[in-house]
């Protein structure tokens, strides 16, 4: 993955698409892929982010072109199908 840049406002699509099977606050067996992280706000940025109760696999997810596309729904179905990919 190349070119990193900042998590676009009103996307979460890391914290929708993926599974999250470490504990974290307010979810101690994670998240299933696909449901939305409850520490998402209101503009679907993380809550956790900067926090050392972040889940690591968050912590080492980074924003770039590849991941993100240039939209939501592109980083939606990039992250759905790389999830379903590592899921079988």
């Amino acid at each position: 993955m190349t070119e990193s840049f900042q998590c676009r406002r009103n996307c979460g699509a890391c914290c929708i698409a993926p599974l999250i099977s470490s504990a974290m606050p307010g979810m101690p067996k994670g998240k299933p892929a696909g449901v939305a992280c409850i520490h998402l706000d209101e503009n679907l940025l993380c809550k956790l982010f900067g926090k050392s109760t972040r889940p690591q696999v968050c912590s080492h997810l980074r924003p770039c072109y590849e991941m993100c596309g240039t939209n939501r729904n592109q980083a939606l179905d990039y992250l759905t199908q790389l999830e379903q990919l590592s899921s079988n």
